[in-house]
C-alpha cells in the first residue's frame, strides 16, 4: 500500500513538473532592460523618477529590469551583452564624460540592433560628445539654449497613432515641464508634440529614430514621479522601451 501511494505521489509530481514546464514554454521571454540612473540636478528627485520608471516596466510584465546608478557600467562590453535595451535617465553632474571605451560600447550596442530609450534631462549628458546627441536625436543644451516655461498642465498632441508606441492613443493632459528648443538636425519620427508658450513653437516630446540596426526612443516627459505616473506616459514608457528593444510592441 505504501509503495502504491509513493508511486501515485511520484506520478503527480512528474505530471505537475510537465505542466509547469509547458506553461513556462508558452510565456514569452522577458525583455532584459538596463536602467541607468543616478546623479541629477537638484530639482529632479532621481530615485523617485527611476523607481517610477522601473515600476512601469515591471508592471507591464514584459521586462526584467536591472537598475544601475553608475554610467561607467557602459565600459563593460561583456556586461552590456546581457541586455536588449538601455533605459538612460541620468544627467550626471558628477560624471561629465564617460571613457572612450564606454562611448564605443554604447554606440555599438545600439548599432548592432538593440535599443536605447532616453528620458527627460538625460539628453543633456556628455555635452562635448557630439555623437551622443545624434544617438538621442535631439539634445538638451545647457546655458539657456534649451529650456521650458513654468511647470503647468498642458495638452500633449498624439500626431501618429499608427506607430506601435502610440497606436490607438489620443491627446492627453499632463502636469509636467514642456521641454523646448532641444538641439539637433537629424531625421526623427515625431509621435507626440505640444505647443510651447516659452518657445512659441510646437515642440517634439516623444519621437523615434533609427541608429545603425538599432532604435532610439526619446521621451522628454518626466520631471518627477507625478509626471511619470500619468497613464499615457506610463504607456509610452512600457511600449517605447519594448519597441526600442524589439522593433515591435505586443498589444
Amino acid at each position: 500500500m505504501r509503495r502504491l501511494i509513493f508511486v501515485l505521489v511520484l506520478m503527480c509530481i512528474v505530471a505537475l513538473s510537465f505542466c509547469i514546464a509547458a506553461d513556462a514554454a508558452k510565456r514569452p521571454a522577458r525583455i532584459s532592460a538596463l536602467l541607468i540612473t543616478g546623479d541629477d540636478v537638484p530639482g529632479h528627485p532621481w530615485r523617485e523618477m527611476s523607481e517610477t520608471t522601473r515600476k512601469a516596466l515591471v508592471d507591464s510584465k514584459r521586462f526584467e529590469v536591472r537598475v544601475c546608478e553608475d554610467p561607467h557600467i557602459l565600459e563593460s562590453e561583456t556586461a552590456l551583452k546581457a541586455y536588449d535595451v538601455i533605459v538612460f535617465m541620468i544627467y550626471s553632474q558628477r560624471v561629465k564624460m564617460i571613457p572612450k571605451q564606454a562611448q564605443k560600447n554604447l554606440l555599438n550596442f545600439v548599432k548592432s540592433g538593440k535599443g536605447f530609450f532616453v528620458q527627460h534631462l538625460a539628453t543633456a549628458s556628455f555635452a562635448k560628445w557630439e555623437e551622443f546627441g545624434k544617438l538621442c536625436g535631439r539634445k538638451w543644451v545647457m546655458g539657456g539654449i534649451s529650456g521650458h516655461g513654468p511647470r503647468s498642465v498642458f495638452e500633449a498632441k498624439v500626431v501618429n497613432n499608427e506607430h506601435p508606441i502610440t497606436k490607438g492613443m489620443s491627446n492627453f493632459k499632463i502636469d509636467d515641464e514642456l521641454y523646448a528648443k532641444l538641439q539637433g538636425t537629424g531625421k526623427i519620427n515625431v509621435l507626440v508634440e505640444a505647443y510651447s508658450d516659452w518657445s512659441k513653437k510646437t515642440e517634439p516630446l516623444v519621437f523615434t529614430l533609427n541608429y545603425g540596426k538599432g532604435r532610439t526612443v526619446h521621451n522628454a516627459f518626466g520631471h518627477d514621479g507625478k509626471a511619470l505616473m500619468n497613464p499615457s506616459v506610463q504607456k509610452i514608457i512600457a511600449r517605447g522601451v519594448e519597441w526600442a528593444a524589439t522593433g515591435k510592441v505586443k498589444q
